[in-house]
């Protein structure tokens, strides 16, 4: 504002009718001319005696100085604001300033005649982007959706070996053969209002067949987190069939709290905190469930959550029923005693740096628990009288910089089973499970990822007749991510499980499962 009014009184100077000296001061003028052809020019405003910052012209001074250069002052260093001007002086002044600018005009049209070559190429692409985003506006499918997808191969064989040759046998019959398997998924993320989200995957797949996907006595031991396979209903895959994966939707009430309901929507998709930061290349499944895979067992159906957070605090609950959309009471439904549901309340911190969480799920009978024995995997999923109170605890660390020092995730679970009815001798009762990961990131190359894992799935510790089991069973992986590209993916991994099949070993003998595999992924 005192600018415009800094200009607005030098046009008034100039202005007919403004009063000026009745006689000019001819030697004055000349002085002041010269002054303003740059012969007493100052360059800052400091330098005038008289002009103070409480002056209501002093920004108006300082920007006509510093950024035009055509202010000057009289020769004993003062301004004199508050004198009288001269048209002459007023004529002196704006000649100097149009002196300026036609300099600073002649420069530009210089250099635009030295850059047109350039400024054309410019203006071309200009034109070329402009094209390009309206034909993207027209042709668009959705102004509120993104789309995602990510594609991964599998080439990889098993190798099974010990002195149950029975099993060893029976295992290399089902599952021995090399097998190239494919995981696709599209994710479309869709929101309303900006902070809401709806989630849809589709997805489809082919491991069904092979060790990677489940199959073989050793069941999910050795599945993969990338895995795959579409239930038909009646326990048989679907086959090569895009499915509907995750289909929920979330929203914020508030600032602190959020909400998730969904169709078909995973237990972990409704927690606030993942206490893990391990993996980040994902191998088998059983490493990606923070040491707990009973509490943290991924159910996936009809389920509904909440989840607070504060600060660094998070607490969240919600529950999912992996047969929540039977109509049958006595097959299926939402809260029947068939819904093969998991009711879980987790309470978390996490810094920028570091997490730990406590998770506490309630399973029913019927839910597919991941990372277990064959025997405490079938009292989870087929005992239809059973009920599991899992606890875990689960955190991680990781450096501030990549280096030589890994991230750090650990885990360790305690799960507890009863009954409605009684169970015959040798019924499971308590289990527990565990496990430690590390991750080296930017390991040799930049982008590049090494990580390892060691831990004990699911297995049984206490059985209903007091007899102590024999379920134990060690897993290990390695792997590194090769970062092809910014989109690419290569990632060569092995797997070693010591004694995979647990309480169903032959008594007094030996069965183990070596795992190898080049896994290529695809985002997009």
């Amino acid at each position: 504002m005192r600018t415009r009014t800094a200009s607005l009184a030098l046009l008034t100077a100039l202005a007919p009718g403004v009063a000026i000296a009745a006689e000019p001061d001819l030697t004055t003028i000349d002085r002041y001319a010269r002054s303003q052809a740059g012969q007493d020019q100052v360059t800052s405003i400091n330098q005038f005696s008289d002009v103070k910052p409480t002056d209501w012209a002093f920004q108006a001074l300082s920007n006509l100085i510093e950024r035009y250069g055509c202010v000057a002052g009289y020769p004993n260093g003062t301004y004199k604001g508050g004198q009288a001007m001269t048209r002459y002086e007023a004529a002196a002044l704006l000649n100097a300033c149009l002196d300026r600018i036609t300099e600073v005009t002649d420069e530009l049209k210089r250099l635009m005649a030295e850059f047109e070559k350039e400024l054309a190429v410019l203006r071309g692409r200009v034109d070329g982007l402009e094209a390009k985003v309206g034909e993207l506006e027209a042709t668009q499918f959705s102004t509120t959706t993104k789309l995602s997808g990510q594609a991964t191969f599998v080439i990889g064989a098993n190798a099974f070996s010990g002195s149950d040759t029975l099993n060893v046998d029976a295992a290399r019959a089902a599952v021995g053969a090399t097998t190239f398997s494919y995981d696709i998924q599209l994710s479309f993320d869709t929101s309303f209002t900006g902070k809401d989200l709806l989630r849809t995957i589709l997805r489809a797949g082919n491991f069904a067949d092979s060790a990677f996907g489940g199959a073989g006595p050793t069941g999910g031991l050795s599945t993969l987190e990338v895995a795959f396979q579409e239930d038909c209903g009646t326990g048989v895959d679907c086959g090569d069939v895009v499915a509907i994966d995750k289909l929920f939707y979330q929203f914020p009430i508030g600032s602190q709290f959020t909400a998730t309901f969904g169709g078909r929507v995973g237990q972990e998709d409704m927690l606030a905190l993942w206490p893990s930061a391990y993996p980040s290349d994902t191998i088998l499944n059983l490493f990606t469930l923070n040491g707990a895979p009973a509490a943290y067992n991924k159910n996936l159906g009809p389920g509904a959550g909440l989840w607070w957070q504060q600060g660094g605090f998070s607490i969240s609950a919600n529950y999912v029923a992996a047969n929540g959309d039977g109509g049958d009471p006595n097959i299926g439904g939402f809260g029947t005693v068939a819904s093969a549901g998991t009711g879980t309340v987790q309470i978390g911190y996490a810094k920028e740096q570091w997490g730990l969480a406590a998770i506490y799920s309630r399973i029913q009978s019927g839910v597919g628990v991941p990372g277990t024995t064959p025997f405490t995997g079938l009292t989870y999923e087929a005992n239809p009288n059973s009920r599991t109170d899992a606890f875990g605890v689960s955190g991680y660390w990781q450096p501030a910089r990549s280096g030589w020092i890994p991230s750090i995730s650990l885990g360790w679970g305690i799960n507890g089973t009863s009954y409605d009815t009684a169970q015959a001798p040798g019924a499971l009762r308590t289990s527990q499970s565990w496990m430690v990961g590390l991750q080296w990131d930017d390991a040799f190359i930049k982008g590049n990822a090494l990580g390892m894992a060691v831990g004990q799935p699911i297995f049984a510790t206490a059985l209903a007749d007091g007899q102590t089991p024999q379920d134990g069973n060690f897993a290990w992986e390695w792997w590194y991510k090769w970062q092809v590209t910014d989109n690419i993916s290569v990632t060569p991994a092995l797997f070693y499980l010591s004694r995979p099949l647990g309480q169903f070993t032959t008594p007094d003998t030996s069965f183990r499962q070596l795992g190898g595999l080049v896994k290529t992924t695809f985002r997009f």
